[in-house]
């Protein structure tokens, strides 16, 4: 889920989409936990016990085609360890390493955070900047420091911050998102603008005058 100031993994299913929501990225101790990389922003939510999850796996893994229920989610250190039901042991685990988890949402349903949407929902906006759409959203990154939305431009690909400053407006029911970029950036758009403009030659200059 991206937030203006989260790397959704995405298959359309009729209004339904499937969500990427972690990864297990190693066993941790002895009893079948995880340390999990987190790729949602409702951590709490998507990991509630109970919580099923889908996995995204290779097909020669004996996990292809099932589901794991969540058991509990804890933090050691701050870093985020999963639980899950019926893997009770570190050998277990082990056979589940580098699997994606995944939940079902429906398309249309917003996030609850306030200026937060899923990834999903912003690929294929209309990019507008002073009135004119300058491109569109292809994907969205998320790096370490920040996310950035990658626009498609006529002329390559830029990365914008998705911060507040230079995204003050999202509308997904119309399809576009405002930017106010800052200097540097979408600058051979402009300059290609004004090289379309038509010349004046000196003689119309002068009559002008």
């Amino acid at each position: 889920m991206a937030k203006k100031s989260a790397l959704t993994w995405w298959t359309p299913i009729s209004n339904k989409t499937t969500l990427r929501v972690g990864r297990l990225v190693k066993a941790h101790g002895l009893k079948g936990a995880f340390k999990l990389e987190l790729y949602t922003d409702s951590p709490d939510v998507r990991f509630a016990p109970g919580a099923v999850l889908d996995l995204q796996v290779p097909d020669s893994s004996p996990w292809f085609g099932k589901t794991v229920t969540v058991k509990e989610l804890r933090y050691y250190n701050q870093a985020p360890v999963l639980f899950l039901e019926d893997v009770e042991d570190r050998n277990l685990a082990e056979t589940l390493i580098k699997a994606i988890l995944l939940v079902n949402a429906d398309t249309e349903v917003l996030p609850e955070e306030p200026d937060a949407w899923y990834d999903h929902q912003l690929i294929g906006l209309k990019v507008i900047r002073d009135g004119q759409e300058i491109g569109k959203v292809v994907r969205v990154d998320h790096l370490p420091a920040q996310d950035c939305l990658a626009i498609k431009t006529a002329t390559g690909e830029v990365l914008l911050p998705f911060i507040k400053a230079f995204a003050p407006s999202v509308d997904v029911v119309k399809g576009e998102v405002q930017i106010t970029p800052p200097g540097g950036l979408f600058e051979e758009i402009a300059d290609e603008d004004s090289e379309d403009e038509p010349a004046v030659d000196s003689d119309q200059a002068q009559e002008s005058e």
